[in-house]
């Protein structure tokens, strides 16, 4: 068991590590407002094309959390051909403190790489329980198994800090109220 893990992660390891160079994109989506699920869409032309994809992005402030999702999207093009792709990972990473994509403070917050639970080479999706502010990217790797090339289609969502209703205010200002009170109360009774 433990040695086809590790076969699988050997595969997937020297499958990232072709896929650098071989088909990249870098596609800005900007800023991801809460409760609105940002689309976005990658392809590929050729057969067994190996591509590594980043799609850059920035949360609307305040956010708790936020997921992230990717199909493979089949075509089958009568008398001309498929598009197909088998995903294998997907990593979630910030620009890091100098703001600059791709340099060696980046920080990787969380990936998925098959074989993992909930994942298949047709869908890959993980989701992120922590706020992040400033710029971020989501990087896609997988290779082509349609005689065209291959399409994945992929969404971004976020939850918005919830904002205190107003009865929470009323609440804080009551227990403010009763704290002074108390001190109040123990002012006048060290002065008599």
């Amino acid at each position: 068991m433990v040695n086809i893990f590790l076969k699988r992660a050997i595969g997937v390891a020297i499958l990232a590590g072709v896929s650098v160079g071989a088909n990249a994109t870098t596609t800005a989506l900007g800023e991801i407002s809460p409760g609105v699920p940002t689309t976005f869409t990658g392809s590929v032309l050729g057969n067994q094309q190996s591509f590594s994809d980043i799609f850059t992005f920035t949360l609307s402030q305040p956010n708790m959390s936020s997921g992230y999702s990717v199909v493979n999207f089949p075509l089958d093009i009568p008398n001309v051909g498929t598009l197909g792709t088998v995903l294998s990972t997907m990593s979630l990473i910030t620009f890091g403190t100098d703001g600059l994509q791709g340099t060696q403070d980046d920080q990787i917050l969380k990936s998925v790489v098959l074989p993992s639970a909930g994942n298949t080479q047709n869908h890959l999706g993980l989701s992120w329980d922590q706020p992040i502010t400033g710029p971020a990217y989501l990087s896609i790797g997988g290779v082509t198994s349609g005689t065209l090339g291959g399409i994945y289609s992929g969404s971004i969502e976020t939850v918005a800090a919830p904002v205190p209703e107003p009865e929470t205010y009323a609440m804080l200002l009551a227990g403010l109220g009763l704290m002074g009170a108390v001190v109040r109360r123990r002012s006048s009774r060290k002065t008599s």
